[in-house]
């Protein structure tokens, strides 16, 4: 049977501010979706529902919003732009055969949209260009059309329409297809104004030649001097913009609701149908990857993309089917879990809205609620016919804060909560820090903590106090030392006496922890030496100059002596710890802090201001490079002076700086720092005493 062809699933993409929602907004309105436009400043719109995105104004998730074009069937999901929320774009672009990226026409190309580029191309999908906001101050076709030249070098833009005046005289768009202008809302169809007759006709030609470049006879008919037909001409320039030939190019703006009418013909006309772009999934039963025909009479293949937690509905799975039906009322296996689950009502979503239906069809998206094993990424399928799909890589996360709940209620329910949050969002991570006793929540940036923690308490009741988390310092020897250690009680009965003599040696940077024996004769006997080195890895977990681990160093048991009957195990672990004790602040005791490699790309022009701020943060810059306007520094940097930098960076940017970052060694803490870290460390061990109590 195959599947709808006039299926298209698509993404809007761009950089926060460039005015997807809006787009979406006005995209469901002329689809006869909704009869009222709303807008993001009224915080009535379809696709920013949540609470959140009201309160700040921009997407914080992905939101599915289905609607009918001619004869087309068009998914549209709108992506938050911020890097905060990264994860939500990765999870739609999984979901889809293609991306419209938004750029504003003032500002051009902006970060937002280079990475986001990346993701589509790492999925090998084609994309179109909407050039929004052309009735803003300062907008510019032409010089948002050489930013994409100058951001995406080795791409070729070709205009589909071209825009009537800008900023306050934008009025309207030729569409150079039909070589016909449109004006205002209403996209009257009017004749192209006398004063652009060249320039139009000169695009129509570059157009024509493009779509003729496509196709070996197209082209010879072109040549031959034979005019090429609509349908032609929008055939080939599908098959350019599927294999990725050329990006079409479209222009308007959203909140006038001008140019939206032909971005949804270019939808319909250039993105791919479900069939058109190959999918593999793992065969479970022959553990070989195969295409998955998108066949609405084939082996169910879904896949959840992303998961919600309604605080009314319960948890919402969002799924696009690859192949099969998923119905309502059935079973499938989750073959990520090994387990089966029974699917109640299955849905169209359409925002906040979810529509019933009896099922979803190969090539479509739906939601269902309340899987219980289920989590994104997760494939469904028959248990008879099993397949696993490969999951979303997502970037590591460049935030973390401590989290602390309020109450002894809080408590108990914290860990479920944080599960149940990452289950909602992969972006998020927990961890707990043995070391500094701390669980860790890291995401993406400041506005992604913060939101994570609105949502724990606004969806799972649970109160949280958050702060940065503790740096996980180290201490270590610079020199050798020797001690003793002697440990004699009487209590009346058996006493305890242990007595050891220990040399500590410096190791190289990164060697951890060793220990020998040089014992002979007996001094102290076999059965006791284990607890010598049991005895110092206890004690080394607190070091001399902070309380933190000590590291790289090595000790050398070399003498010591016992008693026959008062000798025990236990006492010659106590005497390990006063020999360590005794020996370390003559072993040149030095703190050690994690560093980080990272890798900031920002536009050229905030150069100066990331290498000063740099420099304010011990940072050892190691390259600078130029890539597509951006300058890339790469640098060594201390974990301490970087706590921050996800939300630091993009102040100095106006959010267009971007960066990575990974421990890659310890290095020693300058001196005339040590005095405050140690009493950040006392402080810190205060608050958790008062936090306990």
């Amino acid at each position: 049977m195959g599947v709808n062809e006039d299926i298209r699933n698509v993404a809007l993409v761009g950089h926060g501010g460039s005015g997807k929602t809006s787009l979406s907004e006005a995209m469901l309105y002329d689809t006869g979706t909704i009869s009222r436009l709303g807008r993001v400043e009224e915080k009535n719109t379809v696709s920013d529902y949540d609470e959140e995105e009201k309160n700040r104004g921009f997407s914080v998730n992905c939101s599915v919003l289905p609607c009918e074009w001619r004869d087309y069937r068009l998914n549209i999901l709108d992506v938050p732009g911020y890097m905060d929320f990264v994860g939500e774009v990765k999870t739609a672009i999984k979901a889809v055969e293609g991306g419209v990226m938004v750029i504003c026409a003032a500002s051009g190309v902006e970060v937002g949209a280079e990475v986001q580029k990346e993701f589509l191309a790492e999925e090998s999908l084609p994309w179109l260009v909407f050039i929004n906001k052309m009735d803003r101050d300062n907008a510019n076709f032409e010089q948002a059309m050489e930013s994409l030249n100058v951001k995406f070098p080795n791409t070729t833009f070709v205009p589909v329409t071209l825009p009537i005046g800008s900023q306050e005289s934008f009025k309207g768009v030729v569409d150079l297809l039909s070589m016909k202008a449109y004006m205002g809302e209403e996209a009257e169809e009017t004749d192209i104004p006398s004063d652009m007759q060249d320039e139009m006709e000169q695009a129509r030609l570059e157009l024509v030649e493009y779509a003729a470049e496509v196709d070996d006879e197209l082209m010879l008919k072109y040549l031959d001097g034979e005019d090429l037909t609509p349908s032609e001409i929008v055939s080939s320039l599908a098959q350019g913009t599927l294999h990725r030939d050329f990006v079409l190019v479209l222009s308007g703006s959203a909140t006038k609701n001008i140019g939206v009418k032909q971005l949804l013909d270019a939808i319909a006309d250039f993105m791919p149908d479900p069939s058109s772009i190959e999918r593999e999934a793992t065969n479970l039963e022959t553990d070989e990857k195969e295409i998955i025909a998108p066949d609405t009479e084939g082996p169910l293949v879904a896949q959840v993309f992303k998961t919600m937690a309604d605080p009314f509905v319960g948890k919402i799975s969002y799924f696009r089917v690859y192949s099969g039906t998923l119905s309502s009322d059935s079973r499938v296996l989750c073959t990520n879990q090994g387990e089966e689950e029974r699917l109640g009502q299955v849905y169209i979503p359409r925002g906040q809205k979810q529509i019933s239906v009896e099922a979803v069809e190969a090539g479509d998206i739906g939601s269902v609620n309340k899987l219980v094993y289920t989590n994104t990424g997760d494939t469904l399928c028959d248990e008879k016919a099993p397949y696993r799909m490969d999951k979303v890589s997502y970037p590591e996360p460049l935030y973390s804060v401590a989290v602390f709940p309020k109450t002894k209620e809080d408590m108990d329910k914290l860990g479920e909560s944080l599960s149940r949050l990452v289950e909602e969002d992969p972006t998020l991570r927990v961890d707990y820090n043995s070391q500094t006793k701390e669980t860790i929540l890291s995401g993406m940036g400041a506005s992604h903590i913060r939101l994570a923690t609105q949502r724990l308490a606004q969806k799972f009741g649970v109160d949280v106090e958050t702060e940065l988390p503790a740096i996980p310092y180290r201490e270590t020897i610079t020199k050798t030392a020797a001690a003793q250690g002697r440990h004699k009680k009487q209590t009346g009965g058996h006493g305890q006496f242990g007595d050891v003599y220990c040399r500590f040696e410096p190791l190289e940077r990164g060697e951890g922890f060793e220990f020998e024996s040089e014992i002979f004769g007996g001094a102290v006997p076999k059965q006791y030496i284990p607890a010598v080195e049991k005895g110092i890895r206890e004690i080394m977990e607190t070091g001399i100059v902070a309380g933190y681990p000590t590291v790289d160093f090595k000790c050398v048991l070399y003498d010591g002596s016992y008693h026959s009957v008062d000798s025990s195990e236990l006492s010659f672990k106590l005497a390990a710890h006063l020999a360590f004790r005794a020996a370390m602040p003559e072993a040149g005791p030095v703190l050690l802090e994690p560093i980080c490699r990272i890798e900031v790309s920002v536009p050229e022009e905030y150069m100066g201001d990331i290498l000063g701020d740099l420099n304010t943060r011990r940072a050892r810059v190691l390259g600078m490079d130029q890539d597509r306007g951006n300058g890339i520094i790469t640098a060594l940097v201390p974990l301490a002076e970087i706590q921050r930098y996800a939300t630091d960076l993009r102040s100095m940017t106006q959010g267009r700086g971007i960066y990575t970052r990974e421990i890659v060694h310890y290095d020693i803490v300058p001196s005339h720092l040590v005095e405050q870290i140690q009493q950040e460390a006392e402080a810190r061990r205060e608050r958790a005493e008062a936090r306990a109590s």
